[in-house]
């Protein structure tokens, strides 16, 4: 690691720290009550409470399997539909307008459609997190193939090429960047989608946890769950940068994002 880098991580620690004595003591001389806005170390005893009489390691487990599910599923169908309608301007334009409505369509209003289609499952929670998750990969994929260099395709093609090699050679690792900026988006909108399928009908993970400690009025138990969500989330998001940076290691470091 190189010298810049320990500095830029000595700060963020800094800020950290920063925050979490401001979190400790700002609220308690404002006279803020506890129930209002419990301190950190109310917040952390109460996590070493929950991780065994509310079984938090399980729940939180539930959930990331959920947001692994519904994120793979969702990308992938979210970039297959982007590249089949890419390849296909006739495609696209017939499927356009219907692709549209269902965006524009809020989507955790389908969570209770689900809910009575599926049960108090796990199946909701992940439909949910696939149709969140599905527009912005797709979105990304359509607009990189829509911008598309011809010359490149028109020099693949004048060497013979077919259109499965155009694609292959010339369209699919041109798009593997937006791609993945898409996919990032999508790592962290998985749990959301997940969550609110769990807020909406539910008997287990982090969601229904949220809802139990909320009907409680146990604001300590409320942001634990919070803070295992936001694990959750970033564990996602980087999982999503190492995979990029396996895939993409031909391209400048400062050209790639986030690295």
């Amino acid at each position: 690691m190189t010298q810049e880098k320990l500095i830029t991580s000595a700060w963020s620690l800094a800020v950290l720290v920063l925050f979490l004595l401001l979190w400790e003591y700002v609220p308690a001389w404002l006279g803020v009550p506890q129930f209002v806005l419990p301190p950190f170390s109310q917040v952390m005893s109460e996590g070493a409470r929950i991780w065994g009489a509310e079984r938090l390691l399980w729940h939180a487990g539930i959930t990331a399997a959920e947001v692994v599910i519904g994120f793979i599923l969702g990308s992938a169908l979210g970039a297959v539909i982007g590249y089949a309608l890419g390849v296909s301007p006739r495609v696209e334009a017939i499927l356009s307008p219907y692709l549209l409505a269902l965006q524009i369509a809020p989507k955790v209003a389908f969570a209770p459609l689900f809910v009575m289609w599926l049960g108090y499952t796990i199946y909701p929670k992940i439909l949910v997190a696939v149709l969140i998750v599905f527009f912005p990969v797709l979105i990304n994929v359509l607009s990189a193939m829509r911008a598309m260099d011809a010359d490149l395709i028109n020099l693949a093609r004048s060497f013979s090429a077919t259109r499965f090699q155009v694609f292959r050679m010339v369209e699919f690792p041109t798009t593997l960047p937006p791609l993945f900026s898409g996919l990032r988006i999508a790592s962290t909108l998985a749990v959301i989608g997940v969550v609110v399928g769990e807020l909406v009908g539910g008997n287990m993970g982090l969601g229904y946890l949220l809802v139990f400690f909320e009907g409680q009025g146990n604001t300590s138990g409320v942001f634990v769950v919070i803070g295992a969500l936001t694990v959750i989330g970033i564990l996602a998001y980087y999982a999503v940068v190492l995979a990029e940076q396996r895939v993409l290691h031909y391209l400048v470091n400062a050209q790639r994002p986030g690295a």
